[in-house]
């Protein structure tokens, strides 16, 4: 008995190829839309991180397009990351990235400090402090951060970088004295790598590959 013959439609390789065919179209598309989407969140992510710097460098200071310098240095060993502001040419300061520990873990900061070594300010932009307790290092929670602006190695001893219940100046939270200690200790590190490398730092030749 003949066995009857099976429809073109039906051979495996046109099986084969309407998956092969179907697998490209959406391939196409998912790359149309990523071409059509880059732009617009790369322009969000531009203004998202210019808005971040603004919180902790001032616009007066710099007149360069501050978030498009983005450098890395290694410095003492160790990859540190920053943003170089400059005003008519001339480097203004920086946006450099901190981390400290605090009660639940890691603590990362961004610290704006202008050529002379003082804070234009400071903001926690990630931690996993306790909610009521640690989280007062959020501007939005607490005024406290707020107390490094202006603070330099210059016009703040050594011992006063330490929060009130260890002889220093900065207070501490109830029930919740770590948090502040770890962020005080950042702050007075990262300040002190600054005025450590600042001929480095400072130096970086606009548009210089990290």
């Amino acid at each position: 008995m003949s066995s009857q013959a099976i429809p073109l439609r039906d051979q495996p390789y046109m099986q084969a190829l309407r998956l092969g065919v179907f697998t490209l179209l959406v391939c196409l598309l998912v790359s149309s839309i990523a071409s059509m989407t880059k732009e617009p969140i790369k322009k969000r992510q531009l203004e998202d991180t210019q808005n971040m710097l603004s919180q902790v460098f001032p616009a007066n200071l710099y007149d360069n397009h501050i978030s498009k310098e983005e450098y890395t240095l290694t410095l003492d060993g160790k990859p540190v990351h920053f943003f170089l502001g400059r005003k008519n040419g001339v480097p203004s300061g920086v946006v450099l990235f901190a981390d400290a520990t605090g009660y639940s873990g890691a603590i990362n900061m961004l610290l704006g400090i202008d050529a002379n070594g003082v804070l234009t300010g400071v903001r926690v932009t990630n931690h996993k402090e306790t909610p009521g307790l640690g989280d007062l290092i959020e501007p939005s929670k607490s005024k406290w951060i707020f107390s490094f602006d202006g603070k330099s190695l210059d016009n703040t001893s050594q011992k006063n970088w330490h929060v009130k219940k260890d002889g220093g100046e900065f207070d501490s939270f109830t029930g919740a004295t770590i948090t502040p200690r770890g962020v005080v200790k950042g702050v007075y590190e990262g300040l002190t790598l600054f005025a450590r490398h600042k001929a480095e730092i400072l130096g970086v030749k606009q548009g210089a590959k990290s």
